[in-house]
């Protein structure tokens, strides 16, 4: 089992990215598509705990219910706003990667490489067209 999850939506080109990133140092991680396995509100609670950030910079606004839910309304604690994750998978932001040097959310797709234990091995691009790596593996 690999060492990196990502918490990721292959329909999201940031996701994709920090995936290409990952693979790019040799590594397979375990993908976690959490519109089909959402994580629990444990689960959750660990993730923005470890990545040291506020409930509300892990919500997503575009695509989802948030505007519906008023979810910008000071009113929700972050229980709530937990909840709210739990029941609307899609207001989760990603993705969101675990790796033994850190957890981050990767917006931009460049921030895994903060937290990537192996180096890159190739030259990488986005899709696109953006350089991201070198060919000597270094960060453009």
């Amino acid at each position: 089992m690999s060492s990196i999850i990502i918490y990721h939506n292959p329909a999201c080109g940031t996701s994709r990215n920090v995936l290409g990133l990952i693979r790019n140092t040799g590594e397979e991680p375990t993908i976690i598509e959490y519109l089909k396995t959402p994580p629990d509100a444990a689960t959750l609670k660990s993730l923005i705990a470890a990545m040291g950030i506020p409930v509300r910079d892990v919500l997503r606004q575009k695509g989802t219910p948030y505007d519906e839910l008023e979810l910008s309304d000071p009113k929700w604690t972050d229980e709530q706003l937990i909840g709210f994750i739990v029941e609307h998978p899609i207001l989760m932001n990603r993705p969101i990667v675990v790796t033994p040097v850190g957890t981050r959310l990767c917006r931009p797709s460049e921030v895994v490489l903060d937290i990537l234990p192996r180096p890159q091995l190739d030259a990488y691009a986005k899709e696109d067209g953006a350089p991201v790596i070198d060919a000597e593996g270094h960060r453009v």
